[in-house]
């Protein structure tokens, strides 16, 4: 905690690339942030979001007290309290509840805001398993996929992504990596310098990533599956398939070659709108370059088939024996690798109400307006749902509820802050002592306090030890320390790659790399320990045993399928707040196809009114050729924070994807009409 100087510190976004930094501070203040040089993958690069971090720290609206509510719900309007006040009102107001409506009438909701161990999955997991409150399913970002991944390879398993520089062909899967992954696009461009690697873009929306690819392929959105259910015709039909690498590590390969015959060029063209002669150069590419490396995105498994979607993509590596091939293979995510000792740090054995409900994120607008026994309280922290969750328009009539005691802990007064009764000041990641484990490249990185907690934040471990004081529960696991839970989390029993990563050695080093060997020759952790190209257990579990394409749930008669991306400027809903990255990311935009645009009588700048039977935006056209007909993508979650109606989430669907219970944000359609 010294005054002055340059300290190491790891980025908290829920971002893959999860960048070492260094932090410079004079006078106890921190004045810059930078890129960590020495950090083996990110190399000293980082994003605006991150490059501008001291101006979120200090920013004038950031909390730092306390607040009561005074107002109506929804206005902001506030008065100042003691941290004793605040967590004597929080602790009062549950005791009552469980006398009352019992212990599951309170509902934790939080998601990913602080990647930190600690933050998002420790202390709070502890105090709320004690509680006996609802339980709450996090599977709004990337839980259909993983589900879809593991019935393949048998966990969040791939390649390294260094290893992607010897790359020769680079598939990006439905991912704008250039906003959301950018170390991974410095290496497909390293691999391009080196080794003249082909850099290949499938998405239904020309991005950044998709501008800078050797050839972009526009796909119509919920079809990814069937695409690649028809290069595999191709791989089969032309013998471009590794046989060898089939017959030793893989189950089911003889029955694929017979279901995909199904999938013809032809029919896939026509559910996909990839062109025939494109469906045959993709996969003659893929069945000719090696190594190939197919990074996995997250929009795809945004979808109502988003499980079966990454299930069916996972396979292409085995066709083609990528896996033995360094640098071939994929990626959805590598968070196996360095997962922690979880059960230590959550402790479900505290759970005293074992049929407590499950609550699944997704469905939160349903669950205030009309699940039975309602939820009586709802406490927020490293989320805001008000603008993140599906069919928004319906979460915030739930969060109106005077009924609903609701308290907020965040960095900034939010949207959903300014519907709740008491607000709590957060401390940022840079204020607090925590655990990082990427879940895409291999290294395990620490995190020190570097500066003073800002007014009188706390953080999320901090908050909760004191409401189970205040709460009476007197169990040692409530009160222990941040070194302490860090120390038995790395300490895993069942990782053999945390092996010689300790609390100690990262202290000392920042960054570790777990000791991780090539998946072949090995066993899987499926079933049958090899590739399941066929799975008897998605078979029990109720699903197609091979991969199969399954169209979209019927989401209304409006024409557009409607796709709500990430922008460049903001992750979800942080920094949308801050007029730096307003003012870089400039505006929302509907992208909208010219043909499309021209039937209607829409020209380039002009607003429109968005709508289904969930709700309406006002946005500005950008009319081009970046989208497929019947198509229209915004980018980024600009909520509140320019006025107007752009809460791009009033239009989602809050519909359950196939798999893992996860979101289908990009499963929904609307209307477009000139205003």
């Amino acid at each position: 905690m010294e005054q002055n100087g340059i300290f190491h510190a790891v980025c908290p976004l829920d971002c893959p690339d999860q960048c070492g930094l260094l932090l410079h501070k004079k006078d106890g203040k921190l004045v810059k942030v930078e890129g960590d040089p020495q950090h083996p993958v990110t190399n000293g690069h980082i994003c605006n979001k991150v490059r501008n971090m001291a101006e979120r720290i200090y920013d004038e609206k950031r909390l730092k007290y306390p607040l009561k509510r005074i107002g109506p719900k929804g206005d902001g309007k506030f008065t100042r309290i003691s941290w004793a006040e605040a967590l004597s009102t929080i602790t009062s107001r549950w005791k009552e509840l469980i006398k009352t409506d019992g212990s599951d009438s309170i509902l934790p909701y939080s998601f990913y805001g602080n990647m930190g161990r600690l933050s998002a999955e420790g202390m709070d997991r502890r105090f709320w398993n004690r509680l006996g409150a609802s339980q709450l399913d996090r599977t709004i970002c990337s839980s259909a996929g993983s589900v879809g991944y593991k019935y393949t390879m048998g966990g969040s398993l791939g390649i390294d992504p260094e290893d992607t520089i010897h790359s020769k062909l680079i598939i990006f899967w439905g991912i704008n990596a250039a906003s959301t992954n950018m170390h991974q696009v410095a290496l497909a461009q390293k691999a391009r310098k080196q080794n003249g690697a082909k850099i290949v873009v499938i998405d239904v929306h020309k991005n950044q990533t998709g501008r800078l690819a050797d050839w972009f392929i526009p796909i119509l959105p919920g079809t990814d599956s069937a695409l690649a259910l028809g290069l595999m015709h191709i791989l089969f039909s032309e013998n471009m398939v590794d046989q060898g690498f089939l017959e030793k590590y893989t189950v089911g390969h003889e029955a694929l070659r017979e279901h995909v015959l199904q999938y013809d060029p032809a029919s896939v063209s026509k559910m996909t709108g990839v062109s025939v002669d494109d469906i045959y150069k993709l996969a003659r590419m893929y069945g000719e370059a090696s190594p190939s490396f197919i990074r996995i995105g997250n929009g795809p498994q945004h979808h109502d088939n988003g499980g079966m979607f990454v299930r069916t993509v996972a396979c292409l590596p085995a066709l083609t024996g990528q896996w033995l091939e360094k640098g071939g293979g994929c990626i959805k995510g590598n968070s196996a690798y360095l997962a922690p000792n979880t059960e230590y740090l959550q402790r479900p054995d505290l759970l005293i109400n074992k049929h407590t409900r499950v609550i699944n994120m997704n469905l939160l607008g349903e669950a205030l307006l009309t699940l039975d026994p309602p939820v009586r309280s709802l406490y927020v922290y490293s989320s805001n749902p008000a603008v993140v969750a599906p069919s928004s328009s319906k979460v915030r009539k739930g969060l109106e509820r005077e009924d609903l005691f609701t308290v907020v802990h965040d960095l900034f007064l939010t949207e959903t802050a300014k519907y709740a009764d008491i607000v709590l000041p957060a401390t940022s990641s840079f204020e607090n002592t925590d655990l990082y484990t990427s879940y895409w490249h291999h290294f395990a990185q620490i995190q020190q306090p570097v500066i003073e907690p800002y007014g009188e934040a706390k953080s999320n471990v901090d908050v909760f030890r004191q409401l189970a004081n205040g709460m009476g529960f007197d169990d040692p696991l409530l009160q222990e320390t941040e070194v302490s839970m860090i120390a038995a989390a790395l300490d895993n029993p069942q990782n053999p790659y945390l092996e010689g990563i300790n609390y100690e050695a990262l202290v000392k080093e920042q960054y570790m790399k777990a000791k991780v060997k090539p998946m072949f020759p090995g066993k899987l952790p499926t079933p049958s320990g090899k590739i399941e190209l066929y799975s008897k257990r998605m078979k029990v579990d109720g699903y197609p045993p091979l991969p199969t394409y399954i169209p979209l749930e019927n989401d209304g008669e409006h024409p557009y399928q409607f796709v709500p991306g990430p922008n460049h400027n903001f992750l979800n809903s942080t920094f949308s707040n801050n007029q730096r990255h307003i003012e870089l990311e400039q505006e929302p935009r509907l992208h909208m196809n010219r043909k499309d645009a021209t039937a209607q009588g829409i020209d380039d700048g002009e607003m429109v009114r968005v709508w289904n039977n969930r709700g309406e935006c006002e946005l500005k056209v950008s009319v081009g050729e970046n989208v497929l007909p019947r198509v229209v993508v915004t980018q980024g979650l600009w909520a509140d924070t320019i006025g107007g109606k752009q809460l791009v989430n009033s239009l989602t669907p809050e519909r359950i994807a196939d798999m893992g219970g996860g979101a289908t944000f990009f499963s929904g359609r609307v209307s477009v009409m000139k205003m």
